[in-house]
């Protein structure tokens, strides 16, 4: 099961990578159209759409190697037991609000399917595609915050601080800047 998730949170990091990539190609492509005075204005609904994708689809993996933004002032400062105390309820907070962000998500875009909610730009797509990754996304960082509650709950070092320690090691403080 961990060798399944830990693909899974890459494979959503890929994903995000692919839509960035995906993102500059539209943008040059744009920029270059422009100059031989191509009409490339609902590119502009498409980045938007994929720079939501981009960064849905990747915060399960950011969440998992360190990479979201923590305050640990205060962890650094306890001692271990109250500091396994406090990142269960830490978890456990974020578990129930990235539930409600999932549950939401997964609403939205099923009204979306539901009333045929047609995109109002210039490219009329039916706004459930694009919002789909919202909603995939949302879950996948609902499974990732779940997981790291049960790693935690279970005594394990939680995989976002032991990734950091790592990269701290290898002397990488790249993420601290």
């Amino acid at each position: 099961m961990r060798k399944f998730l830990d693909r899974l949170y890459l494979a959503g990091g890929a994903l995000g990578a692919v839509f960035i990539a995906l993102i500059a190609v539209l943008m040059i492509g744009q920029s270059i159209l422009r100059e031989f005075r191509v009409n490339t204005g609902a590119v502009n609904d498409v980045v938007a759409w994929f720079c939501a994708a981009a960064a849905f689809f990747a915060m399960a993996h950011a969440f998992k190697h360190g990479d979201f933004v923590r305050v640990t002032l205060l962890l650094e400062k306890v001692g271990e037991k109250t500091r396994r105390a406090m990142e269960l309820v830490s978890l456990a907070i974020a578990s129930v609000a990235v539930a409600y962000l999932a549950l939401s998500a997964c609403r939205f875009t099923y009204e979306s399917w539901e009333f045929n909610d047609i995109a109002q730009g210039l490219l009329p797509m039916p706004m459930w595609i694009p919002q789909l990754s919202f909603a995939l996304g949302s879950i996948l960082l609902l499974v990732a915050v779940v997981d790291e509650f049960i790693i935690v709950l279970r005594g394990g070092v939680p995989t976002f601080v032991r990734e950091v320690a790592e990269r701290h090691a290898r002397g990488d403080f790249s993420s601290e800047v």
